[in-house]
C-alpha cells in the first residue's frame, strides 16, 4: 500500500477521459493523405502521453514530410468533435466515484493534452468543475513528458512537494516523468486503449502499483490512523 500523498496529479487522455484511441484513429487516418502512413495502433505504442508537437516533429523527420499548420489545427478540431460524439460518457467508467473516495486529498491535472483540449474533454465529462482551476498542460512547459517539467509545475503552482505527489498515468511517457520528478507513479490499465501486456508494460516502465479499475485506486493508497498505522483512504 503507497503512503497517503499530500497531492494526486491525475494525467488526462486515458486516465480521466477514454479518449485515446478516438484521438489516435483521427490523426492516422488523417495524416494519410498527406503521405504518412500510420497505423492507430502504431501512435498509441509510440506517442501516448508524448505532446502533440513532439509526434508530429517526429513524423514530420522520419517521413520528410511536411505537416502543416493548418492540417495540424484540422486534426486537433476533428479528435475533438469525434471525442464530443461520446457525450457524457467519454467520462472513464468510476472516476467520478473515484473522486468522491478521495475527498480531503489535493487533485490536479497535468496532461500532454493543450488547454483547449482539456477544457473540452473535461466539460464533456463533468469533470472540469472537480479540478478546476488546477489543469496543466504541456503548453506551459518546454519539455513535455517523458522530461519532469510538467509534473513539477503542477506540485510548484499546488505548493506540495514532489517526494509527496502521487501520479496516475497510463502512459510509459508519464510513468518516466514521474519516475524523474521524484513522484511515486502508480499505472492506469483500464482504458479501451490498454492491451493485456499493458499492465506489465506499466510495472516495468516504474510504476509502483497497476489498477485496472479506477473506482478503486483510494484501495491503494492508506492514510495514517489515530495509532499511526496505515489504513486505506476507501472506507468501502
Amino acid at each position: 500500500m503507497i503512503p497517503r500523498p499530500g497531492m494526486i496529479i491525475f494525467d488526462c487522455d486515458g486516465v480521466l477521459v477514454d479518449s485515446e484511441l478516438i484521438k489516435c484513429e483521427v490523426v492516422a487516418h488523417h495524416l494519410a493523405p498527406l503521405g504518412i502512413s500510420i497505423a492507430a495502433r502504431a501512435i498509441l505504442e509510440r506517442f501516448t502521453g508524448v505532446p502533440e508537437r513532439e509526434m508530429y516533429r517526429t513524423l514530420s523527420s522520419e517521413t520528410g514530410v511536411t505537416i502543416p499548420p493548418e492540417h495540424i489545427a484540422h486534426i486537433h478540431a476533428l479528435k475533438i468533435s469525434h471525442c464530443g460524439e461520446k457525450g457524457a460518457a467519454l467520462a472513464m467508467p468510476g472516476i467520478h466515484e473515484c473522486l468522491d473516495e478521495l475527498r480531503g486529498v489535493a487533485v490536479c491535472v497535468a496532461s500532454s493534452s493543450s488547454p483547449d483540449m482539456l477544457g473540452h474533454l473535461l466539460r464533456q465529462a463533468r469533470l472540469w468543475d472537480r479540478f478546476a482551476p488546477h489543469v496543466f498542460s504541456a503548453a506551459q512547459v518546454e519539455r513535455g513528458k517523458p522530461a519532469p517539467d510538467l509534473f513539477l509545475l503542477a506540485a510548484q503552482r499546488m505548493g506540495v512537494a514532489p517526494e509527496r505527489c502521487v501520479v496516475v498515468e497510463d502512459s510509459l511517457a508519464g510513468i518516466a516523468a514521474a519516475t524523474a520528478a521524484a513522484m511515486t507513479p502508480i499505472g492506469f490499465a483500464g482504458g479501451c486503449h490498454c492491451g493485456p501486456d499493458h499492465a506489465d508494460k506499466l510495472r516495468r516502465a516504474g510504476a509502483q502499483a497497476v489498477f485496472m479499475r479506477m473506482a478503486s485506486l483510494a484501495e491503494y493508497l492508506s492514510a495514517p490512523s489515530s495509532d499511526g498505522a496505515s489504513e486505506p483512504l476507501s472506507r468501502k
